[in-house]
């Protein structure tokens, strides 16, 4: 029995329609704001609401759509062969059915998705009524299909990793995505990769370490310690008494300046330890997010960082906090030297203690910082070695020259940008 050529036809053009339809509204979808709907829904738009209520099962509808997109495509090129193996010889056929799954790949896939993906929130408003329908028919065979290959995943011990994206990493990647179109600028794109990655950080990645702390011995002169606080820049200062670990308070230098006043000025009359602020300690495990909200509740801006075994390891401001989303923040009395200078021939000088997250915000580089907070220690981690002033090391894109060394730290290096990235393997001198 030979196909009506008429019927056939009218009935591929129908199926390439449903298939360009499908295809357009999940990429509509995929890329439309629910933002922007929500506020096309306030305004009445009932396209916006009916878009929203099929994102709220957004597997659902796009399995179905999935499941139409396919069915259709393959049910017209089925019929586009049909027909053609009843009107040409066989190579001929051949030939025009390659030809023709072609066109309908273009005609019916690349080009309806192109054009909603441009136009997604349009899109997604002027289509959500005729899909709503065909979701409702699809939706169940699309779950059933979802389901069969979740089940056969797991007897084939293939569904057992979760490698979906959490909300963060997705946003990382929109953020970065983003920022190489050109269309967020690196300042805002900074900032919010900052916020995100608050998420997985801890009070002792942020921290100022006890080796760079300024603090005072309670038994120092009184003036020697007016002239230390002067000449620190810094409002409070943390006390100790005996050893560095056992600190007793902390000096605002506005009650210092107060006692001072009030001894016209004699530093040898003031009671250091009469006007100390109670420190405050907090575990070095602590995650950011709830140290930002202590420091809130408790309307303090100054902690003392100690680890499990009550160790002092460093202090934690707000203005640390604060930092890790803007950047380093700069007054009248911070030092003006950041920890890196940029050199005629294309290297760096850096200080062993500028953190990792630094160089990577200031520079656009990629180190890692899983492993060490500061250059210096990416440096150790990567050697397996306390290296000496001299050695050369080659990993993640850069030469690492060891510069200076104090003890068993080290306190500077040279960074030189290379064409490959190597192994971490020490040079010859």
């Amino acid at each position: 029995m030979s196909p009506d050529p008429g019927l056939t036809s009218a009935a591929i053009l129908a199926l390439l329609v449903l298939s360009g339809f499908a295809a357009a509204l999940r990429a509509a979808l995929w890329n439309a704001s629910r933002t922007r709907l929500g506020e096309l829904q306030k305004r009445g738009i009932q396209g916006a609401a009916t878009a929203l209520k099929l994102l709220e099962d957004e597997d659902r509808t796009m399995g179905a759509l999935a499941l139409a997109k396919l069915l259709a495509a393959m049910l017209a090129a089925g019929l586009a062969a049909f027909l053609l193996f009843h009107i040409f010889p066989l190579l001929q056929a051949s030939l025009a059915s390659i030809a023709l799954i072609v066109v309908f790949a273009f005609l019916g896939l690349v080009l309806p998705d192109a054009f909603a993906a441009r136009r997604a929130d349009r899109a997604a408003v002027m289509l959500s009524g005729p899909a709503s329908l065909l979701v409702a028919v699809l939706g169940p065979p699309a779950a059933a299909l979802e389901a069969a290959a979740r089940g056969l995943l797991t007897l084939t011990g293939s569904g057992t990793a979760d490698e979906t994206h959490t909300m963060h990493e997705e946003l990382r990647e929109a953020i970065d995505l983003h920022a190489k179109d050109g269309t967020v600028v690196k300042n805002d794109r900074d900032m919010l990769s900052g916020i995100l990655a608050m998420q997985d950080l801890e009070v002792a990645d942020i921290m100022v370490h006890r080796t760079k702390m300024t603090m005072l011995d309670i038994e120092e002169d009184p003036k020697e310690i007016v002239n230390t606080v002067l000449k620190s820049g810094h409002t409070r200062i943390p006390v100790w008494k005996d050893t560095p670990d056992n600190i007793i308070g902390v000096l605002h230098a506005k009650n210092l300046f107060a006692a001072l006043q009030k001894h016209n000025g004699d530093a040898a009359k003031v009671d250091i330890e009469d006007i100390l602020l109670p420190p405050w300690f907090v575990p070095d495990t602590r995650a950011i997010p709830d140290q930002l909200n202590a420091f809130l509740k408790r309307k303090s801006h100054f902690a003392i960082v100690v680890d499990e075994y009550g160790e002092v390891q460093g202090l934690v401001t707000l203005e640390d906090i604060i930092e890790e989303i803007v950047g380093d923040i700069k007054d009248e009395h911070d030092a003006v030297a950041s920890g890196v200078r940029p050199k005629p021939d294309g290297s760096y000088l850096v200080d062993g203690s500028v953190a990792i997250r630094d160089l990577n915000r200031a520079f656009d580089w990629a180190l890692p910082d899983d492993e060490a907070n500061t250059i210096a220690g990416l440096v150790i981690h990567e050697a397996r070695m306390i290296p000496e002033v001299g050695q050369a090391f080659v990993f993640h894109g850069f030469r690492f020259e060891i510069l200076k060394k104090r003890r068993h730290q080290i306190t500077a290096l040279r960074m030189s940008p290379v064409k490959r990235e190597g192994e971490a393997a020490p040079e010859a001198n």
